[in-house]
């Protein structure tokens, strides 16, 4: 891939776009650049609304699960995949972000951030981490995904294959929720996102594997009905430009914790449905299954079950708390269920 004069960190959507057109020639990729140094690309500009008004305070990427901050799980999976140099993606979440993992060497690995001004999809989030990624192959995680087993294996699919692309798949009873793949053996063949007669059961699981293949098709990609660049998009392109496109089959437990009942999900997967209380923590109340209580919270209630309690939270409550996600100052003459709390606030 040849590239002309362009500005670095700047979206690929709009003018750029079409400037873009004019500055790109694609040269015929060598299968060997598959085996180039692979990086990380970690997307975590997300303000995660649907867990307001939590992440009014603390960034989604940053909430504690088991106790630990979710971003450092996806790091671990990189790790075990040999990449030691990611690229966070951030968005008004930087200061907390940069504040948080620093350059990411307390985490054995070397952290670099790019900004992603507006949130316009997937594939417009990529185009920011071009300059960081160059020829090198890359993973792109996605910073919510909480996977239970290695993804070192499709790492090596990827590398041997010789392939442009690999994209782990998962197969689920209901696909219409997921971006669905087309599968012919290995090859994905044909990707339709959210469909409502699905043609696969296998839904796209959260993480994609790149060579330097897709920043040819990025500067010509159209926004969807919803007005973003989706990754899905990019990858058919990818698909009718003949580069090979494989699937990776991923059987292990695979979470997102985009809302209330798929953290809790998540949490009480990491505990094993048992609980974890901070050894700082000062604990009135039964204390049942999945809960976590993190450093320094005051928990005084009958019981508890199916919660996460974040650090430093005082919770008091004139009766039971299910099924909630509690920080801040949290008084209530009533049981607590089915929230998510900062302070007395729910919005």
């Amino acid at each position: 891939l040849e590239e002309g004069p362009s500005r670095p960190n700047e979206p690929i959507s709009g003018d750029r776009i079409r400037a873009s057109q004019r500055q790109f020639t694609v040269k015929k990729p060598i299968p060997m650049l598959c085996f180039a140094a692979m990086k990380g690309v970690i997307l975590a500009a997300g303000k995660g609304s649907r867990l307001y008004p939590i992440t009014h305070h603390i960034a989604k990427p940053l909430l504690p699960l088991a106790n630990r901050p979710t971003l450092h799980y996806a790091i671990d999976r990189l790790k075990e995949m040999g990449i030691s140099e990611v690229c966070v993606v951030v968005g008004e979440n930087e200061p907390q972000m940069r504040e948080a993992l620093n350059d990411g060497s307390a985490l054995g690995v070397a952290i670099s951030y790019v900004r992603q001004t507006d949130p316009h999809g997937l594939a417009h989030a990529v185009g920011f981490a071009k300059d960081f990624v160059g020829e090198d192959s890359f993973c792109l995680y996605l910073g919510d995904a909480i996977y239970s087993e290695s993804l070192a294996p499709f790492a090596e699919k990827f590398k041997s294959s010789g392939c442009a692309n690999l994209n782990l798949v998962k197969w689920v009873e209901d696909p219409s929720r997921f971006g669905v793949a087309n599968l012919e053996g290995e090859r994905i063949v044909k990707l339709v996102e959210k469909p409502k007669e699905p043609e696969s059961n296998y839904a796209m699981a959260g993480m994609y594997i790149f060579g330097p293949q897709i920043w040819s098709v990025l500067p010509t990609l159209q926004p969807s009905a919803r007005g973003e660049y989706e990754i899905t998009d990019a990858i058919q392109m990818m698909i009718d430009q003949g580069e090979q496109v494989v699937a990776g089959v991923y059987k292990g437990e695979w979470f997102d914790t985009g809302t209330l009942n798929s953290f809790l999900d998540t949490s009480g997967h990491l505990i094993d449905g048992k609980s974890i209380v901070a050894d700082n923590a000062h604990v009135t109340a039964a204390v049942g299954h999945s809960v976590v209580i993190g450093d320094g919270a005051h928990v005084s209630c009958d019981s508890i079950e199916d919660s996460v309690v974040l650090p430093g939270a005082h919770v008091s409550v004139r009766g039971h708390v299910r099924h909630s996600i509690l920080a801040g100052r949290v008084e209530s003459s009533e049981s607590i269920e089915d929230q998510i709390r900062w302070n007395d606030s729910t919005q």
